[in-house]
Formats: C-alpha cells, structure tokens, sequence
C-alpha cells in the first residue's frame, strides 16, 4: 500500500503555474512557475544522490553530513537542481499542454538561478508545429506528362555532353546565340556603384540569372556586340534577397565586352569514345537516352507531386513564422539539387534551378515546410516509416550516381546532419506515393525538359554572403 502512494507521488508530478500565449505564426510565449515545495523537495533529492556517491577525508560515501556536502558542492548542487528543474517541468509542461515543438527553445539557462526560498519563475518562447485539420488525399484526380523519347532529343543532349570536353576558343567576329562574352559589368542603383564583376565569362543565352536577379532578353541584349562594346540593361532585385533593403529595387546593369569566344565541340571519334568509356557511338547515346528518362521520370514525379502537394496544401492557410523558414532554406535548396542529381541533370540545368530558387526562397521554402508538415500528419495517420533498409537502398544508389563509396557518403551524411533530411525525405516521398496509389491519373504531353535557355551565375548582385567565384566558362562542365 505503501509503495503504491510513492508510486501515485512520483506520478504526481511538479506543481506548476504556466501561462501559454500566442506570440505570432507558431510560436508561443510560455511563463513557468515551480513551487517552493517542489523546489526543495528536489534540493533535497540532489543532495542524497550527490551524498550516495561522494566521500570527503573523514568521512565514507554515504555518511558525509548533508550540511557539509551542501557546503562544500553548492556549484555542482545548484547546476544539478536547477537542470532537473527545467528538464522535469518543460516535460511536463509539453505533455500537459499538448506542445509539439520544432525547435529547441529560445531559453538563456545560463541567467537562471533557483533561489534558496520561495518558487522558481522563468520563461521562454518556443516554436510549435501548426494545428490544422487534415485535408482529404484520397482519390484524387492528376494530370501526369508523358514523353517519349526521339532521336532528336538524344542529338541534344550529346552535344550538350561533349561541349564538357569542348574548348571555348577566341572569335573574331560579332556574338551570336550560344556564344560566349568574356566582360566588366558593373551594377548601379541610385547612380552609385554596388558591384562590380571583372572579367567573368557569360554563355549568350536568353536569359542570365544571379542568386537575387534575372536579366531577361540577355541574349536579345548581346548578339550584334564585339570586342569593346557596350550593353546596359534595368533590372529588378528580387523581393526575397538577402539584402531586405534592396528587395525589388531597380538596379542598372552596365556589360563592358573584352572578348568574344565560340564553343568548339570535339569530334565523336574512337579516341573521343575511348576517352568517354563509350564502345560506340550508339552506346554513347543507349546511356544517353537512359539518363534522359531519368529525367523524364523526374520530371513526372515532380508535376505529379505538385500537383498532389497543391491539393493537400491548398486549405493550408495558416503563416510560418520568417525565422523559421529561413533556417530550413539551404535544407529545401540541398534537397532539391540531391534529387536533380539522382536524376542525371546537368551541372548548368541544376545551377539554373539552384539560382530560381534562391530568388523565391522565402515562399518556395514556406511552402515546402507547410508541405512537410501535412504529409507527416499523413504518415502518421497511414503509419508510413522510413525504414534502415529505405536509407541504405538511397545511400546506396546516390553513392552511384556520384562515384562514391556508400560507407563514406552515409558517413558524410551523418557529419553533415542531413541524414535526418534523407529520412524525412524519404518518409515524404513514400506517403505522396501512397496518395498516388489511390489517385486518378489523366495523362498529357510533357513539353520540353531540355531547357537550356538560362545562363547561370554563382553570385548576388546585392550581398557578399555566400559568395562563390565562377571558376567554370559559363558555368559548363568541363
């Protein structure tokens, strides 16, 4: 009887006060009050434990009186109180007041002191995951692309394979579509000079793309130039930039052409295919036209789950906080360029996609964690797991897409922490494939997915943060 009233006490747990208000999008300002009882009933737990397991001269562990130990450990006992204290009661007061945070929370421990008498105030903000009602996912009706193949598809993306082994040579002569401009451009806004790059190699194509701007008509704008001419150009800073301040600003772009070069693509000899590893020409393009339906199932995979994200996420009405969503910006950016890559995408394709998102990665990443959040529902409800074997299976193929061992590249995961993006990833994919198995499907042409009209640069116009300098000729593999 007497163990079962310690086992009730135990149970009890600590006698709080808390205040919970809402602060904005997902986020909650929590004031926690423990009592002076409970405080001391701890302290005096501490002790023991601490008493149980310290000797001090003259005395054995066990027998040190508690006065002492509470003398000579004050430090360590009151680290030790207080770190029960917060464990114990933010426990408690997650569980009694069904919380569900994302993020640790925003609480300086280091500033707290439990007082000798009377009750324990502190207080914290924490973000929580949003409260909505799950929408319905089952039998829905999706557009799917569909494409075959054709030969010309396959011409295209050969060449596009060989201009990695091409050399880009001097042309005395005016720029054409598809050449490339060595140039000084210099960016102004207000008349005053805000950056400046020297010397950096563009490919002339219809549109040129920063990580904060689009030039678009880039090619219209440089065909016709030589050597020493001028092109100037407006355009608009993306209203999601780094630099809050300039966002939509208008900025003056000034090109300052030093040379004109032409791309000469080598010839598909049997050297160049001993070079390649291709036993033949129409080996070459048997690989070629493999990675291209890759892409082409790439491509299905992402207007189908578009398509069933968009329908799921459609009621989603509710805000995430900015700070939030700028914390999983680069996790949204790395995930989709993982997946261009399983894909067999080209370094040019996948840098165009990386600079559009970096344009738009305030909402492309909202929408992404709103995504996340309905489909982990729905794998809770559908008990959907990603599983040991799920991740060594996608390890597995990803260390073959990129030529590296399976061992090394889950070990770079681990370091990294994107071995929890990989799981989440995972665990997304396959509760849209079960919405899939249940969904109608209305199948339609794919335009083309050979792209190939955005010249990319690996810079900001208006912030230095993340800089890369371009060390490839406008940005093809070489």
């Amino acid at each position: 009887m007497a163990e079962d009233v310690a086992v009730a006490e135990e149970n009890a747990g600590l006698n709080l006060k808390v205040d919970i208000k809402d602060v904005g999008p997902c986020k909650k300002h929590i004031s926690v009050t423990v009592s002076e009882a409970d405080i001391q009933q701890l302290r005096e737990e501490t002790v023991a434990d601490l008493s149980r397991g310290t000797a001090v001269p003259g005395f054995r562990a066990g027998k040190v009186p508690e006065k002492l130990l509470a003398k000579r450990f004050r430090k360590e006992i009151s680290d030790q109180l207080k770190q029960k204290l917060l464990l114990q009661s933010l426990e408690q007061v997650s569980e009694e007041h069904d919380l569900d945070p994302i993020n640790e929370p925003e609480l300086d421990v280091e500033n707290l002191e439990v007082p000798e008498s009377g009750d324990f105030d502190y207080e914290f903000e924490v973000e929580v995951r949003p409260v909505f009602e799950l929408p319905e996912y089952s039998n829905v009706t999706i557009r799917r692309p569909v494409r075959e193949i054709s030969e010309e598809d396959v011409a295209q993306a050969r060449e596009r394979y060989l201009a990695g082994f091409g050399q880009v040579v001097p042309y005395d002569g005016a720029v054409e579509a598809g050449d490339y401009v060595v140039c000084n451009v210099e960016f102004t806004h207000n008349g005053e000079v805000i950056r400046e790059f020297d010397e950096i190699t563009l490919r002339v194509r219809p549109k040129l793309s920063f990580w904060d701007a689009e030039v678009d008509g880039f090619e219209e704008l440089m065909v016709g130039a030589k050597a020493d001419d001028v092109r100037e150009i407006d355009l608009k800073i993306s209203r999601e930039a780094t630099d809050v301040e300039m966002r939509d600003e208008t900025v003056h772009a000034k090109f300052t052409v030093l040379d004109v070069k032409r791309m000469e693509l080598p010839e598909l000899d049997d050297a160049m295919l001993e070079r390649i590893g291709a036993e033949s020409k129409e080996k070459l393009d048997e690989l070629l036209k493999d990675s291209l339906t890759r892409q082409v199932s790439y491509e299905q995979r992402q207007k189908t789950r578009e398509q069933v994200l968009e329908k799921i996420t459609e009621s989603a009405s509710w805000d995430l906080p900015e700070g939030l969503v700028r914390k999983h910006v680069d996790n949204a950016l790395r995930r989709e360029i993982l997946e261009m890559q399983q894909a067999g995408f080209s370094r040019q394709q996948i840098m165009a996609r990386e600079n559009q998102l970096r344009q738009q990665s305030l909402s492309v990443t909202q929408q992404a964690l709103k995504e996340h959040f309905v489909l982990d529902r729905i794998g809770t409800k559908e008990d959907i797991e990603c599983t040991n074997e799920d991740i060594s299976m996608e390890i597995t193929y990803m260390a073959m897409q990129q030529g590296e061992s399976p061992r090394k590249l889950r070990a770079r995961l681990i370091k990294s922490g994107m071995i929890e993006n990989l799981e989440a990833q995972i665990r997304e994919r396959k509760a849209v494939d079960f919405i899939l198995s249940k969904a109608t499907f209305e199948d339609e042409p794919m335009e083309s997915f050979l792209d190939e009209s955005v010249e990319t640069v690996n810079r900001s116009i208006t912030s230095n943060i993340n800089d890369v300098p371009q060390d490839v000729e406008g940005g093809e593999d070489e």
